[in-house]
Order: structure tokens, then C-alpha cells, then sequence
């Protein structure tokens, strides 16, 4: 059955002639999927035509790459909200990667951000956020501007926590009424405490369960199952047979089961998920310190001379030559070359050296490193993201925002893990249902939920994404920068360092271990020797 053929325009670099021309067109008509192929000199682009069902565009770029041309590409971060387990990665990642033009997509749970590989200038943003939208989340893209800190995390461990403290005290409440307890004196009816139960505990599904619920249906629209889907099936399951429990009993003492409720079990349910989730944000927001860190050492003011006065000014409006104004343990805004002055600063957050190095006319400095010693002025030559501790910090985001093989795994075994739960939670239920003691029914509806609720693949998706956070980020701390994830996984199979034999292997900070004293007391040496290099600048002499 043929389907019906789609258009997209492919970027082109390197033609130069009406043979390159043909050789594109050749190149790309080989190509699985491709009904038709016109190539534009001038505006060093394809237009094809190809049958959205075959996997074109890998195949295309590797066929004009082949044929010695190049594809421009872009990378784009997007950050992704509404992701609670390693199928909602699954999703977001399938999502994307179908659209035509998309190179690929890697998408990091523990981070919440996709980073997209696609043809330059081929897929509007709007196209790739409807496509998430489409698939049940949102998106949103990062702008080109400095990484700034994620506000929005500890917003969301509040409001969280909030909500996991109303839903653990109305299932209390609920659990210590099912047990005949008077209140003040007062006894009352089962029934009477089964319409308060099922009260509080509709107000509990309908508010702070809304979140899982609203993912769930939202799944389910999308013809995909998630985390999500465990619970709402499963705290649904045990409300809807205490409803019908409650309103008519009838229908189960007519079949000689007692009438039980389970609404304690659905707000249990409810106020443990929402307390794990708590838990993982906790999780996520440790794993990001080691990039605040590095952002904590640009100052948030300058210092900038324009028009013979000098004013301070969010380092944000700094501009590209700029003349600032830097003092003693003053830390640098933006990189920069000296106009005036001589100074030492310290460089170790760039270079490990523990040594702070001499810097005078025409030398360059680096925002973030530390003004020592001397007044100096500097021009502007590098601001915002284009300074050197940006780009270590977008270093850093990209590697802990990268995947290793092991999460590739990981993330297919998660892909097909919740239909398989869900197909074992059914098969349990009708076993009991059919074959179990009585009352079959009751087992049979605990069963069930059991299985959803304990299956919930949330490790699969944020264990390898945190470790890989964790170590690209303590390695950035101690002046290590991984490149990606597949380099941090394949590390422990290093057998053999080599350093150059300048290099300086210390944390930068020498202390005093021994003290060796022949004809004095060693309280006395030592506080000659203090006396000696209290003014002095040398590491060694401040250790003293």
C-alpha cells in the first residue's frame, strides 16, 4: 500500500558547479523512501519528496556526507515538563525523532531537557513543540543566552511536599476511622464513616492526584501507558469498588462478599508516590550544584568606566569592549585583555594551577578567576554565553544531558515494561478472580493493584541519568570536565594515566604536615616562620 509522498527542503553546503548538481540528485534518488529529488544551486538546498514511512532522514544525510557535501545542523536544548519515568522519555524521544528533518533526539528524565540534532533551519520550533504536545507533555526551548539556574525545582519539591503532607494526613485519618474509633465520645455509623471516607478521599483524587491523573488520560489519548498509568488504574480500581461498596452493598452481600472498602488504600497510594516524587526532586536538584557552583563565580555586578566615570552595572549589560575596572579579590565579570596595571590572579577554577600567575598589559583574563593582588583595567572581549565559564558550564550541561549505551537500555526495556505490567496485573486479577479463595473478587481487585503499584519503573529512568550527573558535575568541581556520558561509562576500563611533566597534581591548597625543629621548640619555628611569610603571596608561605 503506497502512501502519500511528503516535501521537505534540505540544506546543502559545499556545490559549486551544475555537477555537483547531478551528483546530489544521484546520491539522494539512491536513497530508500525517495520518490523525487530537485536540487537548487543557488540556494544550496534539496527539495525531495519521500514516503514518510521509511527512517529518510539518517539516510539522506549520510548519503550527501558520502558524496563529499555537507548537511548543516542545528542543536537545540529544549526543556520538557510533565516526564515522571523512563516510558515518558521513551515517548518524548519517538515523538521527535519521526518528524522529517530530525537527526536525533536524546532525552534526560533526571534533567527534564531534550537535546535535538536536526537540519538547520528545516523544522520550526513550533512544529517540534506541538509534536510533545501532541505526545502529552510540554516544551519549551533554551535560549542562547548564559545558563542560569532552575528556579522552577524548588517550586515544584514545595508545592510537592504540600501535597504529599494533606495526602498522608487524610489517609491517616481515613485509616484510624476504618478502625471503630469514637471521636470525642461520639460513635458513629459505618455507613456515616464510609460517606466521610469517600468525602475526603474524592478530594484527594480530584486535587493533589490531579497531576498523575491529567498524564495518565493524556497517555491514553496518545494510545501510550506510562508510570502514570500504573497508579490512576490501580488507586482508580481500589475507589471505584469502595464506591460501589458504599452506595450498594447489595450487590456484593448478594453474592455472600462482604461489602469492604479500600479508600485508605488510595490515598495511601496517592501520599507515597507523591513522597517519592518529593524525594527524586530532591534528588535532581542536588545533582545540578555543581553547575550553580560554577555560575556562583561570576559576580552579578560590574565595574565599567564609560565616558571618564565609572558606574557598576549587572554584568548582563556588559558589552563587547567595555573598558572595567577590576581591584584586589575582586573576581573577573566577562573575559577580557588588560589596558593598564599589573597583577597576579588566580586561575586554578580554569587551569588547576594552585600558583596565581603574573598578568600585565595585553594578557588575557577570564571571568570567574580571582583578582589577587593590584588594580588593573581591562576591554571586553568575550560577554554572556561566549566567555570561558559559559562555555565550561554548557560543557558540563551537554555531558550530564548526554546518554550512555547503558541508558539506551535501559530506556527500551522501560519502553515495554508498563504493558507488561499492566498485562500481569489483569492476568493476576482473573486468576484470583477464578481459581482464588473466597472472597475471590476482593483478592483478586488487591492483587491487582499491588502489581501496578509496585511496578512503577521510576529507577530505570533517573538512576543512570543522576550517576552521570553526579559524576560529570563533582568532576567539574575538582577541575574535571567530561566530555559526554559514554566517556564517564567507559573510564573504568583506564589502566594508565599520562601528565605532562609540568603539570601540577594538588587541590591547590598546601598544608603544613611536619615541623622538623633541631635547637628550638617547635611552637617557637613556627611562629618565626609565620612572622617571616605573613606578607607573603606564595602558596607555600600562606600555608605557613
Amino acid at each position: 500500500m503506497s502512501t502519500n509522498p511528503s516535501t521537505l527542503v534540505m540544506p546543502i553546503q559545499g556545490m559549486t558547479c551544475a555537477s555537483c548538481v547531478a551528483h546530489v540528485e544521484k546520491a539522494l534518488r539512491k536513497v530508500s523512501g525517495v520518490r523525487d529529488v530537485s536540487v537548487n544551486l543557488a540556494t544550496s538546498n534539496a527539495t525531495i519528496q519521500f514516503d514518510p514511512t521509511y527512517p529518510f532522514t539518517q539516510l539522506a544525510t549520510q548519503a550527501v556526507q558520502d558524496a563529499g557535501y555537507q548537511v548543516p545542523i542545528d542543536t537545540k536544548t529544549l526543556k520538557i515538563k510533565g516526564m515522571t519515568c523512563a516510558s515518558c522519555v521513551h515517548h518524548v524521544e519517538h515523538a521527535l525523532q519521526v518528524l522529517p528533518g530530525m537527526l536525533s533526539s536524546q532525552v534526560n528524565l533526571a534533567t527534564e531537557r531534550a537535546t535535538i540534532s536536526l537540519w538547520k533551519d528545516t523544522i520550526p520550533i513550533q512544529t517540534i513543540q506541538q509534536a510533545i504536545t501532541e505526545a502529552g507533555y510540554t516544551a519549551q526551548e533554551e535560549g542562547a543566552t548564559e545558563p542560569t539556574p532552575d528556579s522552577s525545582l524548588e517550586e515544584e519539591r514545595n508545592k510537592l511536599l504540600r501535597l504529599t503532607i494533606i495526602s498522608a494526613i487524610v489517609g491517616l485519618i481515613i485509616h484510624l476511622g476504618s478502625m471503630n474509633l469514637s471521636f470525642m465520645g461520639t460513635q458513629f455509623s459505618e455507613h456515616t464513616k464510609r460517606i466521610f471516607f469517600f468525602l475526603a478521599t474524592t478530594g484527594i483524587l480530584l486535587f493533589p492526584a490531579r497531576p498523575i491523573y491529567q498524564a495518565a488520560w493524556n497517555a491514553a489519548r496518545h494510545a501510550s501507558v506510562n508510570m502514570n498509568t500504573l497508579i490512576a488504574v490501580g488507586t482508580l480500581a481500589a475507589y471505584a469498588y469502595s464506591v460501589v461498596a458504599t452506595f450498594f452493598p447489595e450487590i456484593f452481600e448478594a453474592s455472600g462478599i462482604p461489602p469492604a472498602v479500600y479508600y485508605d488504600t488510595a490515598t495511601m497510594i496517592i501520599a507515597l508516590i507523591l513522597l517519592g516524587r518529593y524525594l527524586e526532586s530532591g534528588a535532581k536538584a542536588r545533582t545540578t550544584s555543581a553547575i550553580q557552583k560554577l555560575m556562583g563565580l561570576r559576580p552579578q555586578m560590574a565595574r565599567v568606566r564609560r565616558n571618564g566615570t565609572e558606574q557598576e552595572i549587572p554584568v548582563s549589560l556588559v558589552q563587547v569592549g567595555d573598558t572595567l575596572v577590576i581591584r584586589p579579590g575582586e573576581r573577573i565579570a566577562v573575559d577580557g585583555v588588560i589596558l593598564e596595571g599589573h597583577t597576579t590572579i588566580d586561575e586554578a577554577m580554569l587551569t588547576g594551577e594552585s600558583v596565581p600567575v603574573e598578568k600585565e598589559p595585553g594578557a588575557k583574563v577570564f571571568a570567574g578567576t580571582l583578582n589577587t593582588l593590584g588594580s588593573f583595567l581591562f576591554q571586553a572581549t568575550a560577554v554572556g554565553n561566549q566567555t570561558t565559564l559559559s562555555h565550561i558550564v554548557k560543557l558540563v550541561q551537554e555531558a550530564q544531558g548526554s546518554k550512555p549505551p547503558i541508558q539506551r537500555f535501559a530506556d527500551h526495556i522501560a519502553s515495554i515494561f508498563v504493558p507488561t505490567v499492566i498485562g500481569l496485573a489483569t492476568l493476576a486479577f482473573l486468576l484470583w478472580w477464578m481459581i482464588g479463595p473466597p472472597p475471590a473478587l476482593t483478592y483478586a481487585m488487591l492483587t491487582f493493584v499491588s502489581v501496578l503499584i509496585i511496578a512503577c519503573p521510576c529507577a530505570l529512568g533517573l538512576a543512570t541519568p543522576t550517576a552521570i550527573m553526579v559524576g560529570t558535575g563533582r568532576g567539574a568541581e575538582q577541575g574535571i570536565l567530561i566530555k559526554n556520558a559514554e566517556a564517564l561509562e567507559t573510564a573504568y576500563r583506564i589502566n594508565t594515566v599520562v601528565l605532562d611533566k609540568t603539570g601540577t597534581l594538588t587541590t591547590g591548597h598546601p598544608t603544613v604536615t611536619d615541623i622538623i625543629a633541631f635547637t628550638i621548640e617547635q611552637e617557637e619555628l613556627l611562629r618565626l616562620a609565620a612572622s617571616l611569610e605573613s606578607r607573603s603571596e606564595h602558596p607555600l608561605g600562606k600555608a605557613i
